[in-house]
């Protein structure tokens, strides 16, 4: 299979920029709309409380049910009738699941931009087309005598559901949407490394600075000197390009992510992971840094370099 094309045939249709234009900023309205409350909302079905995006957990239950009665209709075409009420049970298991996976899904759709922003309304297009499939399906399934075109329509709803899925399975593993980007695969330093100069960084100001290879975001605020991950954890947005706001947070330049400097903690999604968080000291007008002692058994990424 020509990944290449698939992917260009999901993105091509002219619809898709259009409503996603029109659809995006509605749904961000509607959650705004919402205050505090919707704020919180939108990090539960982000996943900020679980860290770990929500989406995927929920989306193997329409996949898983949808599977089961694909195997049981399939089983029943061939002359087995005794699995009709447990094909009939997991479609309606899976349709509540869709419900679930869909809300979560266009909660993180809202998060995205340009390509991997057409291919997720392509994605939830089809998925809301399998959807409409299987709710026929299963109305129909009532009466014995559709029971043939019930059953057909289930079946063509998961092969639409299978299409929807290599979709998203492109957007998490070609487009690493979903990923932990701060997730480098060069070490971050585990003793004190030199990062910028002390007197460079003023007050109330944030830079991006390196140690070693590790992208660094440093802050002064309130006197307190802070470093955290520069890589935003969500899409790999510059932290130092963003908001440094008053309650000692980052806010993201591309997608709206907030961050605690003092921690590294998610404050408000769409990201889920934390930023890694590194020790900071000041040793004859340098600053250096080195990744906090809370971080190093939650890495692999690291090793042992001088200061």
């Amino acid at each position: 299979m020509n990944v290449n094309k698939v992917i260009s045939y999901a993105e091509s249709p002219a619809w898709l920029g259009s409503a996603a234009e029109t659809i995006q900023p509605a749904v961000l309205k509607a959650f705004e709309s919402g205050g505090a409350p919707g704020q919180i909302i939108k990090n539960f079905l982000h996943g900020t409380w679980l860290g770990h995006p929500l989406h995927p957990l929920l989306t193997d239950i329409p996949v898983g049910a949808y599977t089961t009665t694909a195997v049981m209709d399939i089983m029943e075409l061939c002359g087995n009738e005794n699995l009709k009420s447990g094909a009939d049970a997991s479609l309606a298991i899976g349709l509540v699941g869709a419900a679930g996976s869909a809300v979560t899904g266009i909660t993180d759709w809202t998060g995205t931009s340009g390509q991997n922003r057409r291919i997720g309304l392509m994605h939830a297009t089809m998925n809301i087309g399998a959807t409409l499939l299987n709710t026929a399906s299963l109305i129909l399934r009532r009466k014995k005598s559709n029971r043939n075109v019930a059953i057909g329509l289930s079946l063509a709803a998961y092969g639409v559901t299978t299409l929807a899925a290599y979709l998203g399975g492109h957007l998490v593993y070609g487009e690493h949407m979903g990923v932990d980007h701060t997730a480098e695969g060069r070490p971050y330093p585990l003793k004190f490394t030199y990062v910028y100069t002390d007197a460079d960084l003023k007050a109330g100001k944030m830079v991006c600075a390196k140690a070693g290879k590790i992208p660094v975001l440093l802050a002064r605020q309130s006197g307190k000197l802070y470093a955290i991950a520069h890589t935003c954890s969500h899409l790999g947005g510059p932290l130092s390009e963003g908001e440094l706001m008053d309650n000692a947070c980052v806010k993201c330049p591309w997608h709206g992510s907030v961050f605690s400097l003092e921690d590294g903690s998610v404050i408000d999604g769409p990201a889920t992971e934390h930023q890694p968080k590194f020790e900071t000291r000041v040793r004859n007008g340098n600053i250096q840094v080195k990744l906090a002692q809370s971080e190093i058994i939650k890495r692999l990424d690291t090793e042992d370099q001088t200061s």
